[in-house]
């Protein structure tokens, strides 16, 4: 795979997680859904959902089965949010390494194409779903309100290096 088809979600979407509909799943025909955790699902350092996101979960676990994969290595925090929406979930992944993100894929017994990795990030969960096969959607981050982005020199930089390789960030509203 070229670096253009790695970096290329599948889907651009100019919302957040909660953006993510039945409907949407199905016209894309997935079936399962791994979700990464900071500014994905909550903004980081929060180990609470909001009360918005896990409506949403539980809405959407009733289409599709989920399950968290986080680069973040707080164990504690990261299990704590995957209780609260009572789905599997895995720390310390290392992505774009597909290592773990395969084991979390493999446990929903699904084919890799019906099952979307959605995230934040282009360098870690979208290059990590691409190189594993999964549709990959790219979200809007999910940030504290009044909080300036920690990560958003980063996430600029990642947006320009994808551009220029020719990668197409044009997102559905």
């Amino acid at each position: 795979m070229s670096w253009i088809e790695l970096l290329q979600p599948d889907l651009v979407l100019e919302k957040s997680v909660l953006g993510i509909t039945p409907e949407l799943l199905q016209r894309n025909g997935l079936k399962g859904l791994v979700l990464d955790v900071d500014e994905t699902i909550v903004p980081v350092g929060r180990a609470l959902i909001e009360a918005n996101v896990l409506t949403w979960a539980k809405s959407i676990q009733e289409t599709v089965p989920l399950s968290l994969v986080s680069n973040n290595t707080g164990q504690d925090r990261i299990r704590q949010i995957a209780e609260s929406l009572q789905v599997p979930f895995v720390a310390s992944a290392g992505k774009p390494s597909r290592r773990k993100l395969r084991t979390a894929a493999t446990a929903m017994n699904l084919p890799l194409e019906q099952i979307a990795m959605v995230g934040d990030r282009l360098f870690t969960d979208v290059l990590a779903g691409n190189r594993l096969g999964l549709f990959t959607i790219l979200v809007a981050p999910m940030l504290e309100p009044n909080s300036k982005d920690p990560k958003n020199i980063l996430r600029n930089a990642e947006f320009w290096i994808s551009r220029q390789l020719g990668v197409t960030l044009k997102a559905i509203p």
